[in-house]
């Protein structure tokens, strides 16, 4: 599959799951601890169009799914619904997130904004857009002239010039990369899957902003178990006082 076929098997996956959610008569708790039905409408979606392809699959409410045939080198690592407590309190904020990976990293990735329908893509050295229109982040370098978005809640302020807590790290990390947002904190404890924040890091990469995990280690993990702490930032010398400020705070 080229860039275009994975891009295009992302984009009926995220469609999938719009119309799956537009059928969803009570998004609130299911009988599963931790997930909604909407998170289960989404999830049953997204696999009805993936595993068909034959990729692998690595979904945040059902594991890893194995692929057949030559699509199977290609893993997906899918949120099929990112923001779904929002979205079980009306708060329009959630989305879907994709991120394609093959033997040398992520590849291709896709967030669609369910709410609104604004749609982030990028291919690997292909760039970044928001609606089909190529996205930069901003030119901030100081922590107190920046706008930050947040998730988890530090002992202290940071010293950003505002915070936003938001509630969709996917749709957080894409901010970054367009500019709207300077820069993003994970502040919370073994909260954020590899789902949450690779589409959002591959954006951000391809739109020149940049990310790290907040202890240092390698953000393209595709065990299900395994969890990071994301900072994404406009500039290299804003992510550094961002890493040591969250490193003082949280």
């Amino acid at each position: 599959m080229d860039d275009g076929e994975v891009l295009g098997l992302l984009h009926d996956t995220a469609a999938a799951v719009r119309r799956a959610l537009e059928g969803v008569e009570d998004w609130g708790p299911s009988d599963t601890a931790g997930q909604y039905r909407s998170d289960l409408a989404a999830d049953a979606a997204a696999l009805e169009v993936l595993v068909p392809a034959g990729v692998s699959v690595l979904s945040e409410e059902t594991g890893r799914h194995e692929g057949e045939g030559a699509a199977a080198g290609l893993l997906v690592v899918v949120d099929p619904l990112d923001g779904s407590t929002n979205a079980a309190h009306g708060i329009p904020w959630y989305a879907t997130s994709l991120c394609a990976l093959d033997r040398e990293g992520p590849r291709v990735a896709l967030v669609v904004d369910q709410a609104r329908g604004t749609v982030y893509e990028a291919t690997r050295g292909g760039g970044a857009r928001r609606d089909g229109t190529a996205i930069r982040p901003s030119d901030c370098t100081a922590l107190g002239d920046a706008v930050v978005g947040l998730a988890g809640l530090p002992a202290a302020a940071l010293g950003w010039r505002q915070f936003r807590a938001l509630g969709a790290a996917a749709l957080d990390l894409c901010l970054v990369a367009s500019g709207a947002l300077d820069a993003y904190a994970d502040c919370s404890r073994g909260a954020h899957g590899p789902w949450d924040y690779l589409a959002g890091m591959l954006i951000c990469h391809e739109a020149g902003a940049i990310t790290a995990d907040a202890a240092g280690r390698d953000l393209v993990v595709t065990s299900h178990a395994e969890r990071r702490a994301p900072l994404a930032a406009a500039t290299p010398e804003l992510l550094a006082e961002l890493r040591d400020a969250r490193a003082a705070a949280c």
